[in-house]
């Protein structure tokens, strides 16, 4: 009998030892499964691991000081990193923007520009329009520039986009080709693809009389930013039409318009638009209109420029690049940078299969940026200099330089995962 009960007592704890052992067994295995992963010890973390929780720091350390951030990355992690990136950076300009893009004043240093805008139509797949038209107006006082904003604001009316006038910060004779310009407009642009659903490949520049003169200047020299730009009655100056290459360019004239030699320079331009796509015939879209009849004020018959610059899309890596350095400042241009730039000089570059060559490049050195678009990063790259040199070379794709050409460019397609110097020399 005492046998039969230490027998049951025995059967009784082995059969609770095993629930007890079962149970243990399956939260391990929920907890495995459901519980974010760690890195064994000595085992390397995942550098996307590493991006998210730097991300999600409150205190973010400086990212040139991380050694994951430099660490190579598969095309699959390079577009990961990318969108994890741009989405932070998206939130940042919500965060810190917002006040300025509901105001309708922008402030950078001790200038400010106001703006204005009205909605059209509805948006595409891929976002709005963004049509972005200077005043008249320059050398003269505030009340005048202010009119000719205001007058700016209704002038044209596109069938679908946002239709935005800026007012120039100063008012100068050059109040729409001063340096500070470039960096209002980048601006505008970043601001407008986050609160309004711009679509940064189909941004447009349009300008009249003084804002025109805006455009010759701006239009090629910001081309990388642009589809298309229209030029309405104004005066280049010293622009370069070579950085046009790329986007759709319009102009139109009054042919009585004889102030400045405004209406003999547009037809000089037509002339060298001609000859630069002559010369290379798959690029310079151009029209350039000369309206009989007509002075300064064309009585809107440039209007028809809206219409045809909308049949434009931006391509963020052109096959080749023209482009005409404008000074010596750090700058960059489509999937070029240069450091030290020579001013007022041209380089040329382009691209074919995996291989890139500089045609022409009196700056000493310059940086070549590359994506999974562009060519394979899994296989060599060819580098062809005007010196008769060539390297092939794999390169590895990283977050470091995700990062760095996100903060100097603001536009997720200058997001590049690999650069490369080149001494052209």
């Amino acid at each position: 009998m005492l046998q039969n009960t230490l027998d049951y007592l025995e059967a009784d704890f082995h059969r609770k030892f095993m629930k007890y052992c079962t149970a243990i067994l399956v939260f391990c295995f929920i907890g495995l499964v459901l519980l974010p992963s760690t890195p064994a010890q000595g085992q390397a973390s995942s550098p996307i691991q590493d991006l998210k929780n730097w991300l999600a720091s409150s205190q973010r350390t400086d990212i040139n000081e991380q050694s994951w951030a430099t660490k190579a990355l598969t095309q699959a992690q390079a577009d990961e990193a990318k969108d994890l990136l741009w989405k932070d950076f998206v939130a940042q300009i919500k965060r810190d923007r917002k006040q300025e893009w509901d105001s309708k004043v922008i402030s950078m240093g001790d200038l400010k520009m106001k703006f204005d805008f009205k909605v059209f139509g509805e948006p595409g797949e891929n976002g709005r329009r963004f049509f972005i038209s200077m005043h008249g107006g320059g050398g003269a006082p505030p009340r005048v520039n202010e009119q000719q904003w205001k007058n700016q604001i209704g002038l044209y009316q596109p069938e679908e986009g946002i239709y935005l006038a800026p007012r120039a910060p100063t008012d100068t004779w050059n109040l729409w080709h001063q340096a500070h310009i470039d960096k209002f407009f980048e601006r505008i642009i970043q601001d407008a693809v986050v609160f309004e659903d711009v679509d940064p490949n189909r941004v447009y520049f349009m300008g009249y009389s003084a804002g025109g003169d805006g455009v010759y200047q701006l239009a090629p020299r910001m081309a990388d930013h642009l589809a298309a730009a229209a030029m309405m009655a104004g005066h280049p100056n010293d622009a370069n039409p070579l950085g046009l290459r790329n986007i759709g360019f319009t102009l139109h004239m009054g042919a009585e318009d004889s102030a400045y030699n405004r209406n003999k320079i547009a037809g000089d331009w037509k002339v060298k638009l001609a000859e630069l796509q002559k010369a290379d015939p798959t690029a310079y879209p151009h029209e350039v209109t000369i309206h009989k009849g007509k002075g300064h004020w064309m009585d809107r018959e440039d209007a028809v420029a809206v219409e045809w610059m909308s049949n434009f899309e931006r391509n963020p890596w052109p096959e080749k690049i023209a482009w005409h350095v404008r000074n010596s400042e750090p700058q960059g241009f489509y999937w070029l940078h240069a450091e030290q730039p020579q001013a007022k000089s041209n380089i040329i570059v382009s691209r074919a299969g995996q291989t890139i060559e500089v045609e022409t490049c009196p700056t000493e050195d310059i940086v070549i940026r590359l994506n999974d678009e562009m060519v394979n990063l899994d296989e060599p790259v060819v580098i062809k200099t005007p010196a008769g040199k060539a390297t092939s070379q794999t390169y590895q794709r990283n977050i470091m330089t995700l990062f760095k050409t996100l903060q100097e460019r603001g536009d997720k397609s200058y997001m590049f995962p690999v650069e490369v110097s080149v001494s052209t020399q």
